[in-house]
Formats: structure tokens, sequence, C-alpha cells
């Protein structure tokens, strides 16, 4: 009874935890979501919007290892990352999406898997992200749908991307490909908003990104990293924190 009651105590303190760092770093977030809306685009020197963003600093990984400078294993040319989405059926029942998902990609993707899902069994991704609620939709209809996701050699899955890795029953990851989280972008420009409102959508934003990853049997606390990193960075996920969270696991070698 004691070691149950323990046992219960800890969950409930790990929770806490995780949930004041949620609410921390959500507060940076809003206060970065607050400063880029009133911004204008040209005070960044390198804009969200751009395919191959640069690493973020970390100076607890070996700068000298080449499995930690992962855009040196991308392979596609940043402009052909930069286009809308793309959905191609290939050979072995690979359904490629390639390119930024935009706003209303996830219709695209729910059409094409009724006409042809039955021939789909995994879902390759090639992408520096986009609309988080569409990568949202296609990760959850992924699951449903029974099919597997992989980041194949030279392949990038940044920003929104990885929510849609963790739709995949399976989720593979070559260890030639990089995969990258940041803080959520809304935009420079647009009708200014107030910081209030800006905290509040970045929280409801950042609590549904967190109940999402737990849904689908992965880490939430993954997504800490993506909430400390400035838009205008990424931070590229190593192969154990991958593996750790659950997000993916790792293959030597996964061409499309």
């Amino acid at each position: 009874m004691v070691d149950r009651m323990a046992g219960i105590e800890d969950g409930v303190i790990l929770k806490t935890v995780f949930f004041t760092m949620l609410a921390g770093a959500a507060w940076v977030l809003a206060s970065d979501y607050f400063d880029l809306n009133t911004a204008q685009p040209g005070d960044f020197a390198v804009s969200p919007g751009d395919p191959l963003l640069p690493a973020v600093e970390r100076p607890e990984i070996d700068p000298d290892n080449p499995a930690y400078r992962p855009l040196e294993h991308i392979t596609t040319p940043p402009q052909q990352l930069a286009e809308p989405l793309t959905i191609e059926l290939v050979s072995g029942g690979v359904l490629m999406l390639s390119g930024t998902i935009v706003p209303g990609a996830a219709t695209s993707f729910a059409d094409e898997i009724e006409r042809r899902g039955g021939y789909v069994e995994t879902v390759a991704l090639n992408s520096p992200g986009g609309s988080v609620e569409d990568a949202l939709v296609i990760g959850r209809l992924i699951r449903e749908s029974g099919f597997h996701t992989a980041v194949g050699d030279g392949a990038l899955c940044g920003s929104s991307c990885p929510l849609v890795l963790a739709g995949g029953v399976r989720r593979i990851v070559s260890d030639s490909a990089a995969v990258g989280v940041h803080q959520i972008y809304a935009g420079a420009g647009g009708d200014e908003i107030g910081s209030a409102q800006a905290m509040s959508d970045a929280q409801t934003v950042s609590a549904r990104i967190a109940r999402y990853l737990e849904e689908m049997g992965i880490d939430p606390l993954v997504w800490i990293n993506a909430m400390e990193t400035p838009p205008d960075r990424l931070y590229f996920l190593t192969v154990d924190e991958m593996e750790q969270t659950q997000l993916a696991a790792m293959s030597d070698s996964t061409a499309f």
C-alpha cells in the first residue's frame, strides 16, 4: 500500500513539474508571438518561413560529431522544400509528402487517402513544416488509417512536421535525416493582438500539442524543446532524444 501511494505521489509530482514547465515555456512563446506580430518582417535576419533554418546552439553536444550537424544531411534544395506540400504515391505502398504544410493541406491529404488509401502503408515526410492545425489533422488521419511514418535519407522534418511524424503507428527516421522543432510562429504583420490574448492562444495550442503527443504514445516533454527554441532557429533532436521520448526509432538507411 505504501509503495502504491509513493507511486501515485511520484506521478503527481512529475505531472506538476511538466505543466509548470509548460506554462513557463508558453509565457516565453507568447512573448515572442506578440513581438513577431507587432514587428516588421525586415527586423529578422532569418525569416521563420525559411525552409532551412539554422540550428539552435547546443553546448551539451559535440559540434565536431557529424551526427550533430543535421543540416549537412539534407539533400533537398531549399526552394523545393519551400513549395506547397505535394502528395505522391510511389512504389512500395509509400505516400510521399514533400514541401511546406500550407493551410488546407489536411483536406488534400484526406482526399488522397479516400481515393488511394488502400495502397498506402507508409507516409514518408520531407517538409520544413507549416500549419500546425493541418499537421495535427494529418497526424490523426495517419493514425486512424493505421499507416506508418518515416523520414528518409537526406530528408527534413521540421517545425510542425514532427507532429505528422508522431501520427504513425510505427515511426522510423533515417540516421541521415534531420528532425527539428521550434516555437509556434504566428507570422509577422497582420492585425495586432493583445499580449493577454497571445498568451492564451499560445497556452491553448501548446496544451493541444501536448495532449496529442500523449495520445500518440509519445512523451509530451519532447515539445518542451520546441517551446524553448526561437522561431528563427530549429532544435534538432538527437537519436537518443527521439528514442527516449518514443517519437521515432532510428534506421541506418531509409530510402524512398
